[in-house]
Order: C-alpha cells, then structure tokens, then sequence
C-alpha cells in the first residue's frame, strides 16, 4: 500500500489543518522534537503507520486510532 494512502477519514489537528494520508501523518511525526519522538505514544503511532504501509487493510485503521492517540496524548 503507499504512503499516498488517505486514511478513511481524515485527522483534524487542534491547531488547524487535517492529515489525510499515510505520508502526511509520518510527516508530522517527523516534524517533531527528538524527545516528542521517542515518546512510547508517537513509537506505537510510527509503528501502525509502518505497518499500514507495508500490510494494508485493517493496519490502515489502527494507524488512524494510534494517530488519534498519540495527537489527544493518550500514551
């Protein structure tokens, strides 16, 4: 599956803007300190994101709900 792939619906940031595929919620988390990255939140997040990407189908969803997760700083 591509990073290309827009996620079922897309993720509304607090601050504004929406990430609405794979490569754009890796982008954020890139965009991220060092620190905020190592977190075990944002890890689990890089790791469904990773694992939609290579697998596809269910992984897509639980990369959303990681994503959701890691955004409202449910660790």
């Amino acid at each position: 599956m591509p990073w290309s792939t827009p996620f079922d619906e897309p993720i509304a940031l607090h601050r504004g803007g929406t990430l609405v595929t794979l490569q754009q919620a890796a982008d954020y988390i890139m965009k991220l300190s060092d620190d905020a990255q190592q977190e075990a939140r944002w890890q689990i997040a890089v790791e469904h994101l990773i694992n939609a990407a290579e697998t596809g189908g269910g992984w897509l969803m639980f990369a959303r709900i990681a994503m959701l997760r890691a955004l409202n700083g449910d660790g």
